[in-house]
């Protein structure tokens, strides 16, 4: 069994994160893309960010009904900082003989040595980077598998942005997540 990783803050989770999710789980011949919010990022320390439990929420209903991904909400459960190494021990432990596929942006791979534990990481998962058009193979010193996606210029600091000056995030994030979004008024300070 071939097991997608894709953390994040999910802050808000949209269509760039759905089409990647869904491109690795074609391309990499993955059995399912686990999602997992992060609870107490470390690289994001004294940033405003959502409460776990709505990120948790939207994510959930991003994903819903399709059987290729799954949300797991240890990061979240887990107390302190959430680190990567930890999650896949986790993981591995949960899942004997899957093999753990981490997938990461190329900004987040070239930074990966400066990530808690690095060589853990990559003892415990095979890297998959996302490569957009101009990416350079060679600022990432590890094996990795690449990963080619369709470029989708959405950002979650976008939406919020968006959300903040009442421009509309239909198209830019599910409805379900809109909903959410909505209902508990975030973002309205952004």
């Amino acid at each position: 069994m071939r097991l997608g990783v894709l953390g994040g803050t999910f802050d808000p989770p949209h269509l760039g994160h759905l089409v990647l999710a869904s491109e690795a789980h074609y391309a990499l011949g993955l059995d399912v893309v686990v999602w997992i919010p992060a609870g107490c990022p470390p690289h994001k320390r004294g940033q405003r960010i959502t409460s776990a439990e709505l990120r948790l929420a939207m994510t959930r209903a991003a994903i819903v009904g399709d059987h290729r991904f799954r949300v797991d909400d240890r990061e979240i459960r887990r107390p302190g900082p959430s680190y990567t190494v930890d999650t896949l021990r986790e993981l591995r432990d949960d899942n004997p003989g899957a093999e753990l596929v981490l997938l990461l942006g190329r900004d987040a791979a070239q930074d990966l040595p400066n990530w808690h534990q690095p060589e853990a990481i990559l003892e415990l998962a095979r890297v998959a980077v996302v490569d957009r058009a101009g990416g350079d193979d060679a600022a990432i010193a590890f094996p990795h598998e690449r990963l080619s996606s369709p470029r989708i210029d959405i950002s979650a600091r976008e939406i919020r942005r968006r959300v903040g000056v009442g421009a509309p995030i239909r198209y830019w994030v599910p409805a379900a997540v809109e909903e959410i979004i909505r209902r508990h008024g975030l973002y309205k300070e952004s």
